[in-house]
């Protein structure tokens, strides 16, 4: 028998659920970023840059936990009846997929450690563990997010960012080595899975096939917002010098720091959006993923003294004047996100196609331009805010 699964929730409820999911994340990505803290500091610079480049790795191998989230919680909410099902095959295609995920990524460890310039594969490798755990989590949160389970959820978050910082901490003062690193974070990764392992299923399988290929869709969909999302921290080394690129690199946290902030709008509202009368609901959305990023902006271009002290100091003074394009970058990206996520809740795909097609054409901007700092921030802006303004018209046309 089905779980009794709670009703929508009510303005209230969801600002109330919206509060501990935003702590949640919140303590998550500080334990992410505590954890890159420490290890810039116990690792010596070239060990830390192969460690960067191993979490890159992961967060790649990662799309695939997005994926089996938002397709778990989609069909939990469109058809709270067959939550127990949905479970049992989120179960078991999560940790189909991250098997599956963990094995090719170990089956080219040896071709990737020398693109990555590393010592052994088994970082690679390890990196390639680290996904099963992950894909699961993933299963469980898209669990705990349809059936609106906001203690439980905010849980998984929570066991995520303490298990990376306490795990890869520890890790890293027994052996100060990009392997010892990767090994804590995936010791780390099991923490939610041994935390809230109890919403997970075995048996009663059913209509896996196309719970699959909704997972495909979904890795697809994440794969190219993550492509967009990253694309700059890319394209900057290549097209600036070492120094600008550091400039550019420091303005880039304000971005991730932007495109963070709202993330919980995306969680709480995702189950709603799912539903067939949704208008509403990505109305609301949207408007507070922007209050909240405009808000963002022009706290730091008020505050831009203060925003230079986050991204590194004086150091990076240089960069101070366009610290506000940075966060707003970061502000439209998670504009941006959160109508992935609604066109995923209506299993709308032609954002894919909308995501590539941006990508490429400001991939063509900054490479073939003579951009300093200014222009790739302003290029990466114009491009946000484009998608932003397609995908939101795609959007409401396809409601209609």
């Amino acid at each position: 028998m089905s779980a009794p699964v709670p009703p929508p929730s009510r303005p209230s409820t969801a600002v109330s659920a919206g509060g501990r999911i935003a702590v949640a994340m919140t303590v998550q990505n500080v334990g992410a970023y505590a954890f890159n803290l420490v290890a810039a500091r116990l690792l010596v610079p070239s060990s830390f840059g192969a460690l960067t480049a191993l979490l890159g790795v992961i967060l790649v191998a990662n799309v695939g936990s997005l994926a089996v989230q938002t397709t778990t919680a989609r069909r939990i909410a469109v058809s709270p009846g067959s939550a127990e099902r949905v479970a049992a095959t989120a179960t078991v295609v999560a940790l189909g997929l991250g098997a599956a995920v963990g094995g090719v990524l170990a089956a080219l460890s040896p071709f990737i450690a020398d693109i990555l310039r590393l010592d052994s594969a088994w970082p690679v490798v390890l990196c390639g563990i680290a996904v099963v755990p992950l894909t699961l989590m993933g299963a469980l949160a898209g669990i705990a997010q349809g059936q609106h389970r906001w203690t439980s959820l905010s849980a998984v978050y929570v066991a995520s960012g303490v298990g990376r910082i306490v795990f890869g901490t520890a890790a890293m003062l027994i052996s100060p080595t990009p392997t010892a690193a990767v090994a804590g974070v995936m010791v780390g990764a099991w923490l939610p899975i041994l935390l809230c392992g109890r919403l997970l299923r075995a048996g009663g399988v059913v209509g896996a096939r196309p719970y699959v290929w909704e997972v495909l869709a979904g890795s697809h969909a994440m794969l190219a917002y993550l492509v967009l999302s990253n694309l700059d921290a890319l394209l900057a080394r290549v097209v600036l010098d070492p120094h600008d690129s550091g400039l550019y690199g420091a303005g880039l946290i304000l971005t991730k720091a932007a495109l963070f902030l709202p993330q919980f709008v995306s969680i709480v509202a995702f189950p709603r959006l799912a539903r067939a009368r949704a208008d509403r609901a990505r109305r609301l959305a949207t408007l507070a993923v922007a209050i909240v990023g405009a808000c963002a902006t022009a706290a730091t271009a008020a505050l831009s003294g203060l925003a230079l002290v986050l991204v590194g100091g004086d150091q990076y003074a240089e960069v101070q004047p366009l610290l506000w394009l940075f966060a707003l970058e970061g502000s439209l990206l998670a504009l941006v996100q959160l109508l992935v996520f609604d066109a995923l809740a209506r299993r709308s795909h032609v954002i894919v196609a909308l995501l590539w097609v941006a990508s490429a054409v400001a991939a063509a901007v900054i490479l073939t331009l003579p951009l300093h700092v200014a222009g790739v921030v302003t290029t990466m802006v114009v491009t946000a805010a484009v998608v932003a303004v397609v995908a939101w018209a795609l959007s409401a046309r396809t409601r209609e």
